[in-house]
């Protein structure tokens, strides 16, 4: 099982789709969603990121502009990586739900720019809602941080 739960993860990267693990528990899937949504934003790919998302979700960020749908979340996640935010990292603190809807919540910490343009380190808590799919993978319906 170990293997291919390995395989599956590896796929799971390499297409940059939120995958479940496929029978694993809340805690699993939600950590493989999370560090392939890490992945994308590290490459600077927002269409990937985007694609995490269901059609209707929504993303509440600390600047109060509601982005709903992938294309709106797009937008703003290209907007954070034109102004240089890197390294993105989600550790989940919590995670549950069942075979249709999934929480996690995690500690997120990034690199960029401060307001002068001298490089600082960013963190704060977030709170993902996602949906599963019919083939088991982990799709956002909701996301919010600070």
């Amino acid at each position: 099982m170990r293997l291919f739960h390995a395989s599956a993860f590896a796929v799971f990267l390499l297409t940059v789709a939120p995958v479940g693990s496929f029978g694993a528990d809340a805690k699993s899937d939600v950590t493989a969603a999370y560090a392939a949504w890490d992945a994308a934003f590290n490459k600077g790919d927002a269409k990937g990121i985007a694609a995490a998302y269901l059609p209707n979700a929504k993303l509440l960020p600390p600047t109060h502009e509601v982005a709903s749908g992938p294309a709106a979340i797009e937008k703003f996640f290209a907007g954070l990586h034109a102004n240089g935010v890197t390294n993105h990292k989600l550790e989940v603190i919590d995670a549950g739900g069942d075979d249709k809807v999934v929480y996690g919540t995690a500690n997120w910490s990034a690199k960029g720019k401060d307001k002068d343009g001298k490089p600082a380190d960013f963190s704060g808590i977030a709170t993902h809602v996602f949906e599963r799919q019919a083939d088991n993978s982990l799709k956002l319906r909701l996301h919010t941080f600070n």
